[in-house]
């Protein structure tokens, strides 16, 4: 049975379907306001996340110690628990190998500060994206191997068989997430919550929470001895800064680990990220937004097309001058990358309409394409498209890539199949990202079998789809204190998106603001006004309609923040979709 489109809005000016809660969500969500006294816009929320009326309060306050999975789950997480700390007790020489972004950098970070605690240093190596590509390569682990007792791979590793097999001499541990192959590497041990021989409950976990995961078997074993580890609580901006960044769902334990995370960072006393903050102007709290499109592309830039470690360095420094002048760099980087991408962008959407934009798969490849900025402009193709994508740098003959999925759609899966099928020199990831190494002479049929595999997930079957809100308000109920109740429900991201409300047959006033945003005043007579906010919205149709709408009426749709200006804070409506009323 097709659901009624809310309010009648079967396309807006966008093009979507309005769909809202059904009879059977309605019923619930009354049912616990009524037993709870909580809002009813909160328990459409709620309800939306399959909370029972019951949990509603557990839900509203998630305590990490009640969610935190017990280490010992995770396979070869003793083995890996008891070499660390062994090294650690003998004073052994310790090598971190991380991934160039923020979760391998925040992971990376979290080893180090809790060495340094322990009075004990390491060598941090983070691989050139550019001379050496993604994970452990030969030479590399062959040199810490000849200097180092321990290599503790983190952010990779799960399929880096040859590198790791040529570290002779040292003992490898590896702590990651990406999606494992039918056999793992001979490494000491493997934890990896994507190994195929675990049950997937913890899927979601980025690298940094396998890290953190592994130190709270640490602390544990230490305490056991009667001795106390560094305080793992304080680490958690970093854990929260890298499921943000890395786009985990936020759900369950990741859910509390951003929650509390966001607490410890708005206590400003990690060095790096408070020089981070500053030179990126935050002004306020932190917030997901602030940690994935603020902090996040700036700890990125170096991995991307700058110096490898700068951002993990940032993130481990204790010395105030070196975090300012590493924030400082990674600033004026991430302003080099923005530039880079938009000439990306622009051929790669250019190319990829050329080859058109209806199939499973978007895809574009260049000549001399920065490998850097590749995974950002699949985002953007994947957001413009509403269908997986892949972009390729290409160099010599050789094309590195990265893709990004919608979803619904494992896209780590198919290009790990690919790959095995010999189509791809090497490919692998998770569920919504991978990256790619392919033969240019191959590059046509690996892409046509990667849109055949995700054809058969149901990849490319909609266009924009469906507008998903959670319920009716009025401009008098959206008052700062359901903004706030409503904030209890997050924080909101990947796989727990912000909770989306319409409002029905509002009189609205535009104006542009700078070159292509909008700001609209409305209300829907009854007394109350609102403002809105609609960034870009003169790029598609939104700007052009509400600009000067006359006497015509709308339905608009979008998220409640709260905006803060000149020391007053109010309610205002991101605006995402409007249909005439």
């Amino acid at each position: 049975m097709i659901e009624r489109a809310f309010l009648n809005v079967e396309a807006s000016l966008t093009g979507r379907r309005w769909v809202g809660p059904g009879l059977e969500a309605e019923r619930l969500s009354e049912a616990m306001a009524q037993m709870t006294r909580l809002p009813l816009a909160l328990c459409h929320t709620l309800v939306k996340r399959g909370v029972a009326p019951a949990e509603a309060q557990a839900y509203l306050a998630p305590a990490l110690r009640d969610l935190l999975p017990d280490p010992m789950g995770l396979r070869d997480m003793g083995p890996a628990a008891d070499r660390f700390l062994a090294a650690v007790k003998r004073r052994e020489r310790i090598a971190v190998f991380a991934d160039y972004d923020v979760d391998g950098g925040a992971s990376a970070a979290l080893l180090l500060i809790w060495l340094r605690a322990m009075g004990r240093q390491a060598t941090l190596y983070i691989p050139d994206r550019i001379d050496e590509g993604y994970g452990p390569n030969v030479p590399a682990m062959q040199a810490l191997a000849a200097a180092h007792d321990l290599i503790i791979c983190v952010d990779c590793g799960t399929l880096s068989h040859e590198p790791i097999a040529a570290a002779k001499g040292a003992d490898v541990v590896v702590l990651d997430h990406h999606l494992g192959g039918e056999t793992l590497p001979d490494a000491l041990a493997v934890v990896n919550p994507n190994r195929q021989d675990e049950d997937g409950s913890l899927a979601h976990l980025c690298a940094a929470s396998v890290v953190f995961l592994m130190l709270v078997e640490a602390n544990r074993r230490l305490r056991a001895e009667g001795v106390a580890g560094p305080d793992l609580m304080a680490l958690l901006d970093l854990v929260a800064l890298a499921t943000v960044a890395d786009v985990a769902p936020l759900l369950g334990v990741n859910r509390a680990f951003v929650r509390q995370g966001l607490k410890v960072m708005a206590r400003r006393e990690r060095i790096g990220l408070r020089a981070l903050a500053d030179v990126a102007r935050m002004d306020s709290a932190p917030t997901p937004y602030a940690l994935g499109f603020l902090l996040g592309p700036r700890v990125n830039a170096g991995g991307r097309i700058g110096q490898a470690d700068l951002g993990a360095r940032l993130l481990a420094t204790e010395d105030a001058a070196e975090a300012a002048a590493l924030a400082e760099r990674l600033d004026q980087l991430n302003t080099e990358r923005r530039d880079i991408e938009a000439a990306v962008r622009a051929a790669a959407l250019a190319q990829a309409e050329a080859r058109g934009l209806d199939g499973p798969l978007v895809w574009a490849a260049g000549e001399g394409w920065h490998p850097g900025v590749v995974g950002i402009v699949a985002a953007r193709l994947k957001e413009a498209t509403h269908r997986p994508a892949v972009v390729i740098g290409l160099e010599g003959g050789i094309g590195k890539g990265s893709a990004r999925s919608v979803s619904g759609v494992d896209l780590g899966a198919a290009v790990q199949r690919v790959a095995a099928e010999g189509l791809l020199l090497k490919g692998g990831g998770h569920k919504m990202a991978a990256g790619l190494t392919v033969a240019e002479d191959q590059l046509e049929a690996a892409m046509a079998r990667l849109g055949e595999l995700l054809a058969k997930q149901g990849a490319g079957l909609g266009g924009p789809g469906d507008l998903r809100l959670d319920g009716l308000l009025s401009p008098a109920a959206a008052t700062l204190a359901l903004v706030e109740q409503l904030e209890e429900a997050g924080p909101f991201g990947a796989a727990s998106p912000a909770p989306r409300f319409a409002f029905a047959d509002q009189a609205a006033q535009g104006r542009r603001i700078g070159e292509n945003h909008l700001r609209i005043s409305f209300g829907d007579g009854m007394g109350a006004k609102l403002e809105a906010v609609a960034f870009g919205a003169f790029d598609g149709p939104l700007g052009p309609a509400l600009e000067t709408p006359g006497h015509q009426r709308f339905h608009l749709a979008g998220r409640l923040e709260l905006n803060t200006y000149g020391g007053r804070t109010k309610v205002q409506l991101r605006l995402e979709d409007a249909a005439r009323a």
